[in-house]
């Protein structure tokens, strides 16, 4: 009986074993069948703004099914051509990481249509304590002190910008490094009309980086804060100017006139009012 049991289960992991064989044989003849393209991939990690060479990239074999959009068969085809954003090592070379044929290499390269790179001055508070790194988003605020009639001054701080790509920290423009870099400039990608009230903003006042979440894309419109609504205090406003209370005086009130009595007189038809 015992000899019996050791049978039958010698006899079904006999016909497992023989079923795993067929189907590994069929996995593999299949893959083996399978259509596969020459796609170019980077042999190295190439930075945002390189001038690419045939050095940095290879060609391997990439399944014909799910060759992505823009990809290049040929590394001649990518002689001299400039990256607009960095590429890991075995990452295909897309048309879209690129920067147009003819482009020199370096920060322009990489600037959005349309769009124009301007540095501002930062310290280590101003900059998020070094985590505004390329690649992230940052909104602008202005510390700006607030005129009233009176030459009263009144510090007011306002976000005058939202949503600013930082395309450099001082001289870098590397997107990968995680790391905070505490630097005195950094590089914003700003529309022409943003450039004008970024260049505005830092001659009237201090400016403020605030980082913000990648994903963020939403827009907040705020009115800004002065200090007297920071600090719950009534803002008092400016008296009256001299000149201008001269301009209105105050007149004094009219006496009523007296009563008086009155009496109709009627004379050959016409009639008459005599007052006393």
């Amino acid at each position: 009986m015992r000899n019996l049991k050791a049978i039958l289960l010698l006899a079904l992991a006999l016909l497992l074993g023989l079923a795993a064989a067929a189907y590994a044989t069929r996995w593999i003849s299949q893959r083996g069948n399978m259509a596969a393209s020459r796609v170019v991939v980077a042999a190295a990690d190439i930075e945002m703004g390189t001038r690419v060479g045939p050095q940095m990239l290879t060609v391997v074999d990439w399944p014909s099914a799910s060759v992505p959009p823009g990809a290049f068969s040929d590394v001649a085809a990518l002689q001299d051509r400039v990256t607009r954003m960095s590429v890991v090592r075995g990452d295909a070379v897309l048309e879209r990481k690129l920067a147009p044929a003819g482009t020199r290499g370096g920060l322009s390269a990489v600037i959005a249509e349309g769009k124009r790179a301007m540095t501002v001055r930062v310290n280590d508070v101003v900059g998020v304590a070094g985590f505004a790194l390329p690649g992230n988003y940052v909104d602008v605020m202005v510390n700006a002190q607030q005129s009233h009639g009176n030459g009263e001054q009144n510090p007011v701080s306002l976000t005058v910008l939202e949503q600013v790509l930082v395309l450099a920290v001082a001289q870098e423009s590397e997107r990968d490094d995680t790391k905070p870099k505490v630097v005195t400039a950094v590089t914003l990608e700003l529309s022409p009309a943003d450039a004008e009230k970024l260049d505005l903003a830092r001659s009237v006042g201090t400016l403020s980086l605030v980082l913000r979440n990648q994903l963020d894309k939403q827009a907040v419109s705020t009115a800004g804060i002065t200090r007297a609504q920071l600090l719950g205090l009534r803002e008092v406003s400016s008296p009256m100017p001299m000149h201008v209370a001269a301009k209105a005086p105050v007149r004094p009130h009219a006496q009523p006139a007296a009563a008086r009595e009155c009496v109709e007189v009627i004379r050959n038809s016409a009639s008459a009012m005599h007052c006393f």
